[in-house]
């Protein structure tokens, strides 16, 4: 499997709202930068994934304008825009902003995300 077909899985596990189904793509030495928060341990990860989902009800996250900055036989980085939509307090809303994943190639070869850094559009 390539690197590009790994983010397309976890764009997918992220709009099941299932952690578990995140979780599986997820390298165990994670280290996630979200905008307002820093998570080292994967419990972190599942606990800032699952208050977001209970917070923007229904959810939809998706990615766009995506460059792979880095492909190597043993690690790829990407750059892209994030975009969300969803229903906050039954109101419509939606946004986005900047990411960085980094994916690195385990043992038996299968490509798992070891770093997310999202950030809000400038300005």
């Amino acid at each position: 499997m390539f690197p590009e077909a790994v983010l397309e899985q976890y764009i997918k596990a992220t709009n099941t709202h299932d952690f578990s189904e995140v979780a599986r793509l997820l390298h165990p030495d994670a280290v996630y930068w979200f905008g307002d928060k820093e998570c080292r341990t994967m419990d972190e990860i599942q606990a800032y994934f699952e208050q977001a989902w209970r917070s923007i009800q229904d959810e939809k996250y998706s990615a766009s304008q995506v460059q792979w900055v880095v492909k190597t036989d043993g690690a790829a980085t990407c750059i892209y825009y994030y975009h969300y939509e969803g229903y906050f307090q039954g109101k419509f809303v939606q946004g986005g902003g900047r990411a960085t994943n980094v994916f690195l190639k385990d043992e038996q070869g299968d490509w798992r995300l070891v770093h997310e850094h999202l950030s809000g559009f400038p300005g």
